[in-house]
């Protein structure tokens, strides 16, 4: 059996910097001028822990350097290196050394479609990658419905139904799958957003295509759903319960979404639809801000997060809200944190627990349990958190 691995290098490094994004080499320069740090080899590493007892069962295949080779090399793989082209995906290919392409070089969209490509025509049995909805849509271009492929989520647009929930997840659907496991194999759909429009506050998303997806019980996630048309009153009502119990000088960091932004409406401020900000009780605090701009926030003053699950997957922490750092959750603690939701999407989950993802397993297991759901004015239901 053979499982190939491509990972894309930058996947996610605009999410902690509030840059709602990875996409573009002048959105990536400044998010690493910003001090954003590559998470997608990381979260690799993750999913390949729980294939490492079955190493000997499959081969991996792999493009070299940091999309893929270096990572599975450190947990104990010896991967098959796929040579990349050096000038383009028409040339010949070439041997390659530091990095993930050549010496001084950075990998494209072109390197994972020619990596995807390459591993669709061999074929191998299942293709894992590491990245977001950009990553996903490029693989899916060349590859469509040939072959099996699962998404270790990398990135911070994680919109499509391709991933797993979490890094563990993806590596324990692959061990199933090599063990030769009974698993249904799916058609998901691939979804990307314009992120221009996205960092502006506008959604604007699109169905790409749709990939083969092997999965097992409550280790893949659904696609993202739109919010329940007719949602402003309820919203509203769910504002009016969380301003009335805000407590003076503390600070509130409000996540994304538009249940969050009827808070902001309630107390009069203004809200980014789809980034992270910190208000009291009497004023703006900061608006759009970075999970380092948070830290500093909180340096001195007590502090409440107010999240709301994404539509149809049920995320509270760790997709599009990575501002909210697993350093800022330690630091607020799991006592105050508040979830609002709309009772139309918890419904729509069916009994599905809430999930996280911080990128970090110790606050995972932290937040894990139950947690008080406000979903309007003085009603609340308790609901399962899943790790």
């Amino acid at each position: 059996m053979q499982i190939g691995l491509i990972i894309n290098p930058i996947a996610g490094i605009g999410g902690s910097v509030g840059l709602k994004g990875s996409d573009g080499a002048e959105i990536q320069q400044q998010a690493l001028a910003l001090g954003a740090q590559p998470q997608s080899q990381r979260r690799a590493a993750l999913a390949l822990e729980a294939l490492l007892p079955l190493r000997d069962s499959f081969e991996l295949v792999t493009p070299p350097g940091d999309m893929g080779e270096t990572v599975a090399r450190e947990c104990g793989f010896s991967p098959h290196p796929l040579p990349l082209p050096r000038g383009g995906m028409g040339e010949s290919p070439a041997p390659f050394g530091r990095g993930a392409r050549g010496e001084g070089e950075t990998t494209t969209a072109a390197d994972t479609i020619f990596s995807a490509q390459w591993m669709a025509s061999r074929p191998v049995d299942l293709l894992l990658f590491a990245g977001g909805d950009g990553t996903a849509r490029d693989i899916s271009s060349v590859v469509g419905t040939k072959i099996p492929v699962l998404g270790i989520p990398a990135g911070v647009k994680i919109h499509s139904a391709v991933f797993a929930t979490h890094p563990r997840a993806a590596g324990e659907i692959a061990a199933a799958f090599i063990r030769g496991e009974k698993l249904s194999i799916r058609e998901a759909e691939v979804i990307d957003l314009d992120e221009e429009t996205y960092r502006a506050g506008t959604v604007i998303t699109r169905l790409y295509g749709y990939l083969r997806v092997p999965n097992l019980a409550q280790r893949l996630q659904n696609k993202k759903a739109p919010t329940p048309a007719g949602e402003a009153v309820r919203a509203e009502a769910i504002a009016a319960a969380v301003t009335e119990s805000m407590q003076p000088g503390w600070l509130y960091i409000l996540g994304p979404g538009t249940t969050t932004r009827a808070i902001a409406d309630k107390l009069g401020f203004p809200k980014t639809l789809v980034g992270v900000d910190v208000y009291t009780r009497e004023d703006v605090v900061a608006l759009d801000v970075s999970a380092a701009r948070l830290l500093e926030l909180l340096a001195d003053r007590p502090a409440k997060i107010i999240v709301t699950p994404i539509g149809g997957q049920g995320f509270i922490f760790g997709r599009g809200n990575q501002q909210i750092s697993p350093a800022v959750i330690q630091k607020v603690g799991r006592e105050n944190i508040i979830v609002v939701s709309l009772s139309e999407k918890l419904n729509a989950l069916k009994g599905a627990p809430l999930l996280v993802d911080t990128g970090d397993p110790s606050v995972d297991e932290m937040l894990a349990g139950y947690l008080p759901v406000i979903v309007g004015y003085k009603d609340k239901v308790v609901y399962r958190i899943l790790a």
